[in-house]
């Protein structure tokens, strides 16, 4: 099972939690940089993501993605199109995606004793399978996305409207990010933030 190392969980101080999804709570990552490539040369713009650029930008929504490197290619990608191919190619590997061991444990020792909620760059669609296919659908008290706020991450929005549905104040509340874009959204909403490291190979 992927695991991210030793991370320092406090036991106190946080009356919610908020998780970020992909690659903090299930190690999605490598399955999404595939989908992102193949939608891409789909669109005949092959080879142009690079890995350490995907992984820059983890946490944002889909479609300011393609914004961005059309912006910095000089390309006129459709980005709904892009992002409806890389849904399709995502959906099609979710059969490899697997719980983070560490971060599923923290949840799981909180289950029942404090609100936790899911705060995720993600669709509702791809996340709610995402959940179902690891298993912790019912973990959680609610599941913010990207198509519930008008600004995606590294605005603060999804990280406040989690601690409002929950009735936590956001700087009550701990929120859990792997991606520079999701660290700082959540920093801005005022959380205490852990950040996860990416998944070793085990």
């Amino acid at each position: 099972m992927p695991s991210v190392g030793a991370i320092d969980f406090p036991k106190d101080g946080f009356e919610g939690v908020v998780f970020d999804c992909d690659g903090t709570l299930v190690d999605s990552m490598p399955a999404h940089f595939e989908a992102w490539c193949e939608a891409l040369a789909i669109h005949g713009a092959d080879g142009i993501f690079k890995e350490d650029v995907f992984f820059a930008m983890g946490g944002r929504p889909t479609l300011d993605i393609v914004v961005e490197l059309n912006d910095e290619y000089g390309l006129k990608l459709d980005p709904a199109g892009v992002a409806f191919a890389k849904r399709e190619a995502f959906l099609k590997r979710l059969g490899t995606v697997r719980l983070i061991d560490e971060v599923a444990d923290f949840a799981r020792s909180l289950r029942g004793k404090v609100p936790m909620a899911i705060a995720t760059g993600g669709s509702r669609m791809v996340i709610e399978k995402t959940l179902q296919i690891v298993g912790i659908s019912d973990w959680f008290d609610e599941v913010v996305t990207a198509d519930d706020v008008a600004e995606g991450k590294p605005a603060p929005d999804i990280f406040l409207k989690a601690a409002k549905l929950l009735g936590v104040p956001a700087h009550k509340c701990l929120a859990l990010e792997d991606a520079p874009a999701g660290i700082l959204a959540a920093q801005r909403a005022g959380m205490q933030v852990i950040a996860i490291p990416t998944p070793l190979a085990s």
